[in-house]
């Protein structure tokens, strides 16, 4: 689609004006009822020159809002006052160093991660526990780890069949000894006592 960035006019391609009861092209573009946000930019509606600047004439950005949340909305710093989870000070540890007991602050912040590593790993070894060894394997195979569950399995076998099938793949037949693997590794799994 080219698009004429001064006028804000873009090449229609057979779109029509979204206004009721307008057949010319719809060459210019306005915010839609879904807004940009986490999920993408949102949608657009379509207008010709005339329905656009009828629209853009009566369109309050701030409509449905709070004098707070306008004011909010209106600040430099909006969007910017949240804290990714990195930065925060628990940063997905449970507490902070207490610091004299270090002479280095890196020794503090090198203690803190082995401590989650070791937590994390004493975790895991406690969901796998509950398996065999062969089962471990098999949940290897399927990308799986020890905490997961019947519906979890389920979805991820029913997943890797359709990426490995040759009737999925235009049938590429290389991917057959992986497809073989994990149905044999779903079929142990499926019996597993730690999913009774």
């Amino acid at each position: 689609m080219s698009n004429n960035r001064f006028h804000g006019r873009h090449e229609s391609d057979g779109r029509m004006c979204g206004w009721p009861g307008c057949d010319a092209a719809g060459e210019f573009r306005a915010p839609g009822v879904r807004p940009s946000g986490f999920d993408g930019p949102g949608d657009y509606r379509w207008f010709c020159l005339d329905h656009v600047r009828q629209f853009n004439s009566g369109y309050d950005y701030f409509d449905g809002m709070s004098a707070e949340e306008i004011l909010d909305a209106q600040s430099p710093l909006h969007g910017w006052d949240s804290q990714s989870r990195a930065f925060r000070a628990d940063a997905a540890v449970d507490r902070m160093p207490r610091w004299a007991d270090f002479s280095d602050p890196l020794e503090a912040i090198s203690a803190r991660a082995r401590a989650h590593v070791n937590r994390k790993r004493a975790d895991l070894h406690a969901g796998v526990a509950r398996f065999t060894p062969a089962e471990r394997r098999a949940l290897e195979t399927l990308g799986l780890d020890g905490d997961t569950d019947r519906r979890a399995l389920r979805m991820c076998y029913t997943r890797l069949v359709r990426q490995y099938h040759p009737d999925h793949n235009g049938g590429d037949r290389s991917l057959e000894d992986r497809l073989r693997r994990v149905v044999e590794a779903y079929q142990l799994l499926r019996k597993a006592r730690a999913f009774a």
